[in-house]
């Protein structure tokens, strides 16, 4: 019975651990890295065809997003997730295969017109996609599911993302018990639309997430809206537009609301009338989905609203972009506006188009919702960059660049503190994932001065034995190698990379016998002989 932790180590995306027990392999959420990846990642240790089972804790792509891709390479097992998650990731992967095959055929045209450049293959297709969403068990919150012999699981509301959970994992070997709980994401507390994050009373070993491990959002309760109207009054003012980068599942719902109150109390007083465009497909899809499971997730403010017929998502002057013609035509309206589109930190989609059109325009305003991780386009806008590139083109930086202060949603630190004080007696041990590399370290050692757990933050590659309750392996977090400068010539940067790839392949087989070390570097000295 054992852990190893692949992804989300040190690093803020691509969740991934893998458990061992009662014969069986499974995998606890398989997601996709976004934005800059600094540490080397150990890959999953069987074959696809070999994972019994995936227990998904929410929808987001940096969870769930290479799901497709395992059902490619041969999985066939059972994916457990709340129903909320089922219907989210239903359009969340099927999106994600569109920009895969999208991506695919652009550089393939630009392939056939040279003969240097090989053509490109999508990390997965549609059909991928479907397959893996073919896997998908829904179960309800909070119902414990006896999964296969020895293994029941039980999904706890988080708050994070409609159909967001902790998993509480009880894993049974020659008559020994052993709970272990992964928390997902957990959401902030005093969220429109969603209800706080629920506790968990008690684990042998915890996996706790830690995005805004070493931060605090604002203090108290923040009144989004007439900060949101404030933003809205004051670029209005300018004749300017307002253009929110926003996920398509979670914060654009999440902006719906607040600003379906703005309208309905008329806190707009500079053009009251303005228009609101929600330029996502995703995201109008998404909406639907969260109006199906309202009565699961949403809050008793929110729940007031469907009890007396109201949509609190909907409101007068919501227009809804589908197609590309749509969203093109937006940047030609001249009235001042609202423009909602994805992605959340701009590393691509419709947004970029928006920005093309706004950035460079003084009384134009860039709204910020939601974390940017590093390395994406959100995060240089925020830290400041004077002059980024969109399509080729340099743009200056002259709109204004805010952010709603605490709208955000990930639990704080305290919020991160408070969910780890629900359980008692204190776990075993603690692991600390999911936050950027001295993040998680941070988090650990206040999870050790709060409350005297023994916390660590583990590297991908690390594995830990849960009856024995002790390292089997602790890893080293290996960097990155930093790209090499291009040389001009496509094959040989083909060969660089495979001897960039070479050198992580060596760092990862460490722990081999030493029969097969040598065998290996024999290997290696051959084919240095041959092209020496």
């Amino acid at each position: 019975m054992k852990i190893t932790f692949v992804g989300a180590a040190h690093e803020v995306t691509g969740s991934c651990h893998y458990l061992e027990a009662c014969g069986k392999n499974i995998l606890v959420d398989y997601g996709m890295e976004q934005g800059k990846d600094l540490f080397e990642n150990i890959d999953v240790p069987v074959e696809a065809s070999q994972i019994d089972y995936v227990f998904l804790t929410h929808a987001h792509i940096d969870h769930s997003g290479l799901l497709p891709l395992l059902a490619r390479k041969g999985f066939t097992g059972k994916i457990y997730a709340t129903e909320g998650t089922v219907g989210l990731a239903g359009i969340m992967l099927r999106d994600s295969a569109h920009i895969q095959m999208f991506e695919a055929e652009w550089r393939n045209r630009k392939a056939k017109r040279s003969k240097d450049i090989p053509l490109f293959t999508p990390m997965y297709d549609m059909a991928d996609a479907d397959r893996a969403i073919s896997c998908m068990v829904p179960v309800p919150y909070d119902k414990k599911v006896s999964v296969d012999e020895g293994i029941e699981i039980r999904f706890t509301d988080v708050g994070h993302l409609l159909g967001s959970s902790a998993i509480e994992v009880w894993l049974t070997e020659d008559g020994i018990t052993k709970k272990i709980v992964f928390s997902g994401d957990l959401g902030n507390k005093n969220q429109p639309l969603l209800r706080d994050p629920q506790k968990v009373k008690e684990a042998d070993y915890v996996l706790i997430e830690s995005t805004y491990g070493d931060r605090l959002h604002a203090e108290g309760k923040v009144d989004y809206v007439t900060d949101l109207a404030d933003v809205l009054n004051t670029t209005f003012a300018r004749g300017g537009n307002v253009v929110i980068p926003s996920f398509a599942v979670g914060r654009t719902q999440e902006l719906l609301f607040f600003l379906r109150e703005i309208k309905e109390k008329g806190l707009v007083t500079v053009n009251p009338d303005f228009e609101v465009y929600m330029d996502s497909p995703l995201a109008v899809d998404a909406t639907e989905i969260f109006h199906r499971n309202e009565r699961s997730c949403f809050d008793e403010e929110a729940l007031e609203f469907v009890e007396k017929g109201i949509n609190p998502l909907d409101f007068p002057g919501l227009c809804l972009a589908i197609t590309s013609e749509e969203s093109k035509d937006i940047n030609f309206i001249d009235r001042p506006k609202v423009i909602i589109s994805a992605s959340g930190m701009c590393d691509a989609g419709r947004i970029r188009h928006h920005l093309k059109h706004n950035l460079w325009r003084e009384e134009c305003t860039i709204l910020f919702v939601g974390y940017q991780s590093v390395g994406t386009l959100g995060r240089a806008l925020v830290d400041g960059a004077e002059r980024v590139k969109l399509f080729g083109e340099e743009i200056d930086v002259k709109a204004e660049i805010r952010g709603l202060v605490g709208m955000s949603g990930h639990a704080d630190k305290n919020g991160l503190l408070d969910w780890m004080s629900g359980f008692d007696p204190k776990p075993a041990k603690v692991f600390v994932v999911h936050g950027e590399d001295q993040v998680t370290d941070a988090f650990a050692a206040a999870l050790k001065e709060e409350f005297g757990m023994d916390a660590y933050a583990p590297y991908s590659g690390a594995s830990y034995d849960l009856l024995k309750g002790e390292f089997i392996h602790q890893a080293e977090g290996i960097r990155k190698a930093k790209a090499e400068k291009r040389t001009g010539n496509p094959v040989f940067d083909r060969l660089m990379a495979a001897g960039l790839r070479l050198m992580s392949i060596i760092r990862k087989n460490e722990h081999l016998a030493n029969k097969d070390l040598a065998k290996f570097a024999d290997q290696i000295d051959a084919l240095s002989d041959k092209w020496g």
